[in-house]
């Protein structure tokens, strides 16, 4: 034992998010406060520190390493080893370890509170300055182009540091002590507003916020890509911005000032209000309250999108515009958000009135993530700026697999790149049957493996043949001679919220419930409503909605009213549908239709493959209430506004009843007495509210006894929740608050979008685990 005081030495190894978010200075300032020996670097695993001292400092430097790491760090584990020789001499920060080449990067981060202080401060040199950053704010992913993490390794090294930077860059006791994109009005970026192609010689930003109060639309430049911005309380402007980028619907985020501007409009729970002050500054989707904003922004909706500032451009504009504003992605709809002046004058040039750029090139596009607080969690709906490409660990029993590269789905394209370090989920990329998202989707896998440097091993992909991600995927294989694995769509989704929240083999299997708009189903039939027995390696399918035809296929998608005579169909028949939609008052709508060469479809077959779609259904339930009944513009657009009908509570015994059928191959949920209740509701009068809520209830409470049911039956204690349609908070919560108090634990999905946009995670875990078995 050591006596009182006496000097003991301690190194220390810390994993996780730990290079390029301040951590050594952080190590340095501790070490330096508790009087101890030593040094701190970084290297391959993550950060080393070797430490000298009197037990008692040592104790406090080990709590205080945790409770007060930087806030851009993530501390996966810490390790230590007792040295026989404590180090002496001055603690000191050494340079990078050699093989540190491939260690990860950091998401790019909002600005932080001492920026935001200082460029509000007349006596800081950066007073106003656009580009204030720190080691706890400021660009990483989307202006790094090789790693390390070195200033000559990113868009700013055409940006010589003044003297004044250097200075705070090489003091290991400055905040901005190797913070790579430092800068200052004498060495770094600088604005521009482009009027009628001409540099405005007046202040950018207070020309900027006069433009936007006075209705126009400007084109801003920012971390991952441009936005379009405009006032967000002047219906003519929102209008304008909507004819001129062609999106009639689709809603538009907003940005506000700070918390108190958003909570004058929209109910702002405290885990949202976390969630839009954080280092990942995403868009959150709040319900509407207080003081109403024009309809324009999100017709038919009841939920808007805010942000808050995620730069100090967008503080100062955000600050000089005094009001809510729109800021969308600039792009034209479908195609990828532009990120160059070049672009931006080609593709935005008739729709924004003016440009406010800067002269910070961007490495790569990176829309905004978007989340939203559900079932007592925040819960990523788009992963982009902020999170990607923040590493995400593997359960224990996956991480022994090779290098996989997997590549997604075909909508909300995302990839995963798994290897020594864990699993780096992409930021999304779009729908891959758009030419130019296809392309970046192809740039991006070459940047994900050029930049982190795996060599995969295999590629996973989905077990649909015609998504061009497959067809990548085929290719990518063949040429490198590795393994192809090939992963149910429904299956992935499932693994994805069982590897997210670290479930590992031997825990057995999970009662699976996914819920989306199409998946490849195998069998012949497009699903979408699965009931699935899963472990990682493989799944059974123990239940699913009861399969109606989707005349048209594609098309069906794109236009509910199908969906619903396919519906009406089903619960009424090929004689008495018509009869039904007369009662519902769709009678004129439908005959504006082709109901008769829809008809004869369904009956042949052709082009009419069944499905057990919950998107689908939804979207019946949309057009039966009168929600874009005819055509959607955006997708889900029928059923998120039935969800935003659904304002009403049901009674108990009220909510709808589905069937139950026992099958040979599985139990099937059936919507038949569902859609006849809402016919009789409808035609007696009843609110489109309360019928979309017994609807929502009814569903939810089926689903929930159906996958209790079949836990039991096969020994599972835990339901995982996975597909787009669980982004429906109200069919999402009560579907859970159901399953626990059935005493089944319920897994959702967190920082990987249980939407499209988090296959590759699940395929990527699918594949591990196979991988790990056979070899």
């Amino acid at each position: 034992m050591s006596e009182e005081g006496e000097r003991q030495g301690l190194e220390i190894r810390v994993t996780g998010q730990v290079q390029g978010v301040g951590f050594r200075p952080f190590v340095w300032r501790l070490a330096q406060d508790l009087s101890l020996s030593g040094n701190v670097l970084n290297d391959a695993e993550g950060v080393l520190i070797r430490l000298g001292g009197k037990p008692d400092d040592l104790a406090r430097f080990r709590a205080k390493l945790r409770e007060e790491a930087p806030p851009l760090s993530r501390i996966d584990e810490i390790t230590e080893i007792p040295l026989v020789r404590p180090p002496e001499g001055a603690f000191a920060i050494e340079q990078t370890a050699g093989g540190a080449k491939r260690t990860g990067v950091t998401p790019d981060a909002a600005i932080c509170a001492a920026c935001r202080a200082e460029i509000s401060d007349p006596a800081e040199r950066r007073y106003r300055y656009p580009f204030a950053n720190c080691t706890d704010c400021g660009p990483r992913f989307s202006i790094i182009d090789d790693i390390p993490y070195d200033r000559a390794a990113t868009r700013m090294r055409h940006f010589a540091m003044c003297e004044a930077c250097r200075a705070e860059y090489e003091n290991p006791a400055d905040r901005r002590y190797h913070a790579q994109p430092i800068a200052c009005p004498d060495c770094g970026p600088r604005l521009s507003l482009i009027v009628g192609g001409r540099r405005v010689e007046a202040d950018p930003i207070e020309e900027s916020a006069a433009l936007l109060k006075a209705g126009r639309i400007v084109a801003i430049k920012g971390l991952g890509g441009f936005h379009l911005a405009c006032d967000a309380m002047t219906p003519e402007a929102i209008a304008t911005l909507r004819r001129r980028k062609r999106r009639p619907a689709k809603p538009f985020a907003l940005m506000a000032q700070d918390l108190e501007t958003i909570e004058r409009h929209a109910r702002l729970p405290s885990d949202a209000a976390t969630a839009l002050a954080s280092a990942a500054a995403p868009i959150v989707l709040l319900e509407r309250a207080g003081e109403a904003l024009p309809d324009g922004l999100a017709p038919g909706l009841n939920r808007l999108g805010w942000m808050l500032p995620m730069t100090p451009l967008h503080v100062l504009l955000a600050e000089a515009a005094g009001r809510p504003l729109v800021m969308t992605s600039g792009n034209l709809s479908g195609e990828p958000q532009v990120i160059t002046e070049d672009e931006a004058f080609d593709k935005l040039g008739g729709i924004a009135d003016a440009f406010l750029i800067h002269d910070r090139e961007i490495a790569r596009r990176l829309d905004d993530s978007v989340a939203m607080a559900m079932g007592g969690h925040i819960r990523l709906v788009r992963r982009g700026r902020g999170f990607a490409p923040a590493r995400l660990r593997f359960p224990a029993s996956l991480r022994d697999a090779p290098p996989i590269l997997a590549l997604g789905g075909e909508l909300k394209s995302a990839i995963c790149l798994v290897g020594s370090e864990g699993a780096l989920l992409s930021h999304h990329m779009g729908d891959l049957e758009d030419a130019l998202s296809f392309a970046e989707f192809e740039k991006a896998i070459a940047d994900y493996l050029d930049l982190f440097g795996e060599v995969p091993q295999a590629i996973a992909c989905d077990a649909h043949p015609a998504y061009r991600s497959t067809e990548v995927a085929e290719a990518m294989a063949a040429e490198r001679g590795i393994p192809l694995v090939s992963v149910q769509h429904h299956h992935a989704h499932i693994a994805a919220v069982m590897a997210e929240h670290g479930w590992n083999d031997e825990e057995g299997a999970v009662l699976g419930i996914a819920l989306d708009g199409t998946g490849f189903g195998g069998d012949g039939t497009v699903w979408g409503g699965e009931f699935l027995l899963a472990t990682y390696r493989d799944f059974s399918r123990l239940g699913w909605l009861a399969p109606v035809p989707l005349p048209g296929g594609a098309a069906a998608v794109a236009e509910p009213w199908r969906n619903l005579l396919a519906q009406l169909r089903h619960a009424f028949g090929p004689e008495g549908w018509r009869a039904a939609d007369g009662r519902l008052g769709l009678s004129g709508p439908f005959a504006e239709r082709p109901t008769d060469a829809v008809e004869r479809m369904i009956a042949s077959g052709l082009n009419t493959p069944l499905t057990s779609s919950a998107g689908r259904l939804f979207d019946a339930l949309g057009a039966a209430l009168g929600c874009s009944f005819e055509r959607t513009t955006h997708e889900g657009q029928a059923a998120m506004e039935a969800e935003a009908l659904a304002g009403e509570p049901c009674e108990p015994g009220d909510a709808y009843r589905f069937d139950r059928t026992e099958t040979e191959g599985g139990t099937l949920l059936d919507p038949v007495p569902a859609f006849r209740s809402l016919v009789e509701d409808v035609a007696a009068g009843g609110s489109p509210a309360l019928v979309s809520a017994c609807f929502h209830d009814g569903f939810a409470d089926a689903a929930a006894d159906l996958a209790t049911s079949l836990a039991r039956r096969h020994a599972a204690t835990t339901v995982a929740l996975s597909g787009g349609v669980m982004q429906n908070a109200r069919l999402f919560e009560r579907l859970s608050e159901r399953l626990s108090e059935a005493g089944l634990t319920v897994l959702g999905g967190q920082e990987v979008p249980m939407t499209d946009g988090g296959l590759a995670f699940g395929q990527a875990a699918i594949a591990a685990a196979r991988l790990a078995r056979s070899g």
